[in-house]
């Protein structure tokens, strides 16, 4: 049964009752019932009545019964949100002691390890990469040569590229007597016709920067700084943002191959230690201009 039947239906139901009673009411002070049927006119009159109201009740059972779903539903929802918030109010709480336990372990860190996270056995060249391209403040290698050049090349260029990130790099200055004393820490046998040739490889590594300069573009090309140094390096250092990773130039091994202390927080004690020679190393360089790297080293002077 439709909804308008149904709703007319039980109007008609409802005039026909209340129309019932008046009728009868002043049929019986008037007398008219007993002239009609004498004696037994009121309790069929009754009956009548009585089985509209039954029948009114019938048609009204469905909705009823409806009623209950709504109520079971509703219960149901009830007990559901119950649930999530009890859930959301649970990892509300973890997520606070979580965060409490995150201050405090930070602060373990700066205490007892000076800002070091770990040490890797030799460069992690995906690690870093990963940290390049993420990074939204600097990068800077401090470094005699770079020999994994070619392994960061794609993500020096998407941090110039793609991110506008500057990238400053420093290298030994090929003509150093320092690039001299590092082909004998690198020479790992007595014959000199197999030791590194520090001062091609510190060439090989601005050839290769040169190419990312015109790779990049012009607005790359002024966030790529490239300098060379006149001293003695005492670390090699790979950072992007607040990520460092740090070596030593030891004899008869690169730096990449070294164990790498990875330190996490420029405000840390080793990570300030670590950009305070970063930034002297930086200041007493010169720059190269990458256009024409040759000339430009034949214009230095010390």
């Amino acid at each position: 049964m439709s909804v308008d039947v149904r709703y007319r239906v039980e109007r008609i139901a409802l005039a026909l009752m209340s129309t019932s009673g008046v009728v009868v009411l002043i049929a019986d002070l008037l007398g008219w019932l007993d002239a009609l049927a004498p004696g037994g006119a009121l309790p069929k009159v009754t009956l009548l009545i009585l089985s509209t109201v039954t029948v009114f009740l019938l048609l009204e059972i469905d909705r009823l019964r409806k009623l209950d779903v709504v109520e079971a539903q509703v219960t149901r929802l009830d007990e559901t949100l119950r649930t999530q918030v009890a859930r959301l109010d649970s990892s509300f709480q973890a997520q606070l002691a979580k965060l409490d336990i995150d201050t405090v372990a930070q602060q373990l860190k700066q205490e007892n390890y000076l800002g070091v996270i770990r040490v890797h056995a030799e460069f992690p060249d995906v690690q870093f990469n990963a940290f390049v391209e993420g990074a939204t403040q600097e990068v800077a290698i401090l470094q005699t040569f770079i020999p994994n050049l070619e392994n960061l090349q794609p993500a020096l260029e998407k941090a110039l590229v793609d991110h506008g990130v500057p990238v400053r790099i420093m290298l030994l200055y090929p003509s150093s007597p320092v690039a001299g004393l590092r082909d004998e820490a690198l020479r790992s046998v007595r014959d000199p016709a197999l030791a590194l040739d520090v001062r091609a490889r510190v060439e090989m590594c601005l050839a290769g920067l040169a190419e990312l300069h015109r790779a990049v573009g012009p607005a790359g090309r002024e966030l790529l700084s490239v300098r060379v140094y006149n001293s003695l390096p005492s670390i090699a250092v790979h950072k992007a943002d607040e990520h460092f990773l740090v070596s030593s130039f030891l004899h008869r091994q690169l730096a990449i191959n070294s164990a790498q202390t990875e330190i996490d927080g420029s405000d840390t004690t080793m990570g300030r230690q670590v950009q305070r020679e970063l930034d002297t190393l930086w200041s007493i360089g010169r720059d190269v201009a990458l256009s024409d790297w040759r000339e430009s080293l034949r214009n230095i002077s010390w």
